[in-house]
């Protein structure tokens, strides 16, 4: 078994979670929101928790946690979710730090967010709209060459922002992981690599005596 029972004790939440996986997206994927995003590279972090069981099945602590931790007053089992990694399967249990009000700027990056998610959700033709809309705003005279250019070329721009937004989704999260981590996670496992060896040899076809 490669997944681990994971508890947020103070929202009540539970889930199957694949090893390997970071605590903060395990808090994302069972809609546990800090209160604002980490920032690694200037030791700016909303995901401290603490590790009431199961820590041995987490990763040890990086230097930049270790680092962090022991500037901030913390407890002996306190860890960042960004840092920490499922590394066993079995129960673990941890309890977030309470978290306050949301600012009003919070409160609008929320909102567009909503917004964001509401907008992928609608049908083609009314997405084309709310652009046609957006448009007319932000450009004002351009907006003839949009209304008589192809609505090809709307789906178009959609794709590639899409995978735009993707692709810097991911960016951000392999410079966000730790340095210890990231070593692993880019070289193969020596399991993979005895086999790809293995499959090599017995597809070899066999040289033949003299």
């Amino acid at each position: 078994m490669w997944e681990a029972n994971l508890t947020f004790k103070r929202e009540e939440r539970d889930g199957v979670i694949p090893v390997g996986t970071y605590l903060s997206e395990a808090a994302g994927r069972l809609g546990i929101r800090p209160e604002r995003k980490c920032v690694p590279f200037e030791n700016i972090h909303f995901c401290r928790l603490s590790v009431v069981s199961g820590a041995d099945r987490l990763s040890p602590q990086t230097e930049h946690e270790a680092e962090f931790l022991a500037a901030e007053p913390a407890g002996t089992d306190d860890r960042l979710g960004c840092q920490t990694k499922i590394t066993e399967a079995g129960d673990i249990v941890v309890m977030t730090m309470e978290t306050k009000e949301a600012s009003a700027e919070e409160k609008a990056e929320e909102s567009a967010k909503e917004y964001t998610k509401e907008f992928s959700e609608l049908p083609l033709e009314k997405k084309i709209a709310q652009l046609m809309q957006l448009e007319a705003i932000a450009l004002g005279e351009t907006m003839s060459f949009v209304i008589n250019s192809p609505f090809l070329i709307f789906d178009k721009a959609l794709d590639v922002m899409a995978e735009f937004g993707l692709k810097k989704e991911e960016r951000d999260k392999q410079s966000a992981r730790p340095a210890e981590h990231a070593s692993k996670e880019n070289g193969s496992s020596a399991p993979d690599a005895a086999v790809n060896a293995e499959e090599s040899t017995s597809e070899a076809p066999a040289e033949s005596n003299p």
